[in-house]
């Protein structure tokens, strides 16, 4: 063996052992290239699956290049952080389901935490080596590495998928400027299995491997800023930041494990949060309860706005108090939807309520969604 191919094994069996030890429980390691699936990429994007999130299109040369993100990138260390709970979920109407991935804390944090350590431990290993980390927030497609790997494959509901805990786990990514000892690719364990795709509330999964993020749930209750198409409004039901069922529906996980992290684990207020409670929380409120939380994401006024669909789905009289209030919010968005949703609530309250909003509402997108 070379010196530079045993330079390579020992650095690549220390980030092994290094990332297990800071709580990675699997690491795969992969050259930097051209990115597979570049063409499917482009389709994606040229038929608008992305929606508003604009930055993937900005972003698509360096996402198609990892060499633009670090220069003279040659290896991809992508971790598997398991971050599952598990609590049971519910169908209850007038409680609020969210992502068991904001759960617990904003895992921006606790991964972005960890793999500085691992980048440290690397640069004590080998000072001569630059590196670069990302979280889900730079131009890498860790996806897509992850699936060229032996960290895991793509499922049809393209989550990363791995043989030994499934797909709750959040992932992360370093770039280096050296060669490491790279893996095979893990192969695809789907099969025949396509439980995921009928199980979407919305069809978002459009084909095997293909998701139209427009029609995804998690799409629309986080990343989409403006109003929710009235068409999909229905199919989100009592989901007020994210959806699982795609993953809830997969039988690799079956062997998914409590996470050791505690901080991953979930806040008493993000599990069935009641939806009334939610309807008038201010700016300030929705910054001190969603304090490094991912739901923050959403932002106040789309939060509220998804807690007012909510609390349409559910049908029930009950939801009138919180309806009424978010009929009064300062934020159009939030009337807008309050105005849809009061419109799916029997009875001559909703509806004296509906004429009263008429009578002294002035934005035309709140105008469009009151009977005439």
């Amino acid at each position: 063996m070379s010196f530079s191919a045993t330079k390579a094994a020992v650095l690549t069996r220390h980030i092994r052992e290094e990332a297990r030890r800071l709580g990675f429980f699997k690491t795969g390691i992969t050259p930097v290239r051209p990115l597979p699936w570049e063409d499917k990429f482009n389709s994606w994007l040229e038929q608008g699956r992305h929606g508003e999130m604009k930055y993937l299109a900005k972003q698509a040369s360096r996402r198609r290049d990892p060499g633009l993100v670090l220069q003279n990138a040659r290896s991809l260390v992508i971790v598997a952080a398991n971050y599952f709970s598990p609590d049971p979920i519910s169908d209850e109407p007038l409680g609020g389901r969210i992502s068991r991935y904001a759960w617990g804390e904003d895992y921006h944090l606790l991964m972005g935490q960890r793999l500085m350590a691992l980048q440290e431990s690397i640069l004590r290993a080998d000072p001569g080596a630059r590196t670069l980390s990302y979280v889900d927030t730079g131009p890498v497609m860790e996806k897509v590495w992850g699936a060229h790997s032996a960290l895991g494959w793509m499922g049809k509901h393209t989550n990363l998928i791995t043989r030994e805990q499934g797909s709750w786990f959040f992932i992360g990514v370093v770039l280096l400027d050296v060669d490491l000892e790279f893996d095979q690719p893990e192969k695809d364990h789907c099969g025949t299995c396509s439980r995921c795709i009928p199980a979407c509330p919305t069809g978002a999964i459009v084909a095997p491997y293909v998701v139209d993020a427009r029609l995804c749930i998690s799409y629309l209750t986080i990343e989409l800023r403006g109003t929710i198409p009235r068409h999909l409004r229905p199919l989100i039901g009592n989901r007020i930041f994210g959806c699982d069922d795609c993953q809830e529906v997969c039988p690799w996980n079956r062997f998914a494990v409590k996470t050791p992290e505690r901080r991953f684990g979930p806040r008493s207020l993000n599990l069935m949060p009641e939806l009334s409670s939610l309807a008038d929380i201010t700016p300030e409120e929705f910054s001190q309860r969603y304090q490094n939380s991912p739901i923050r994401r959403a932002k106040r006024d789309g939060f509220v706005r998804n807690v007012m669909v909510a609390l349409g789905n559910s049908g029930s009289p009950d939801a009138l108090p919180g309806l009424v209030r978010g009929i009064h919010d300062q934020s159009p968005l939030v009337r807008a939807h309050a105005a849809w949703a009061l419109r799916r609530i029997p009875g001559d309250a909703a509806r004296i309520m509906l004429e009263q909003a008429r009578a002294t509402e002035a934005d035309p997108c709140v105008m469009e969604e009151l009977p005439g």
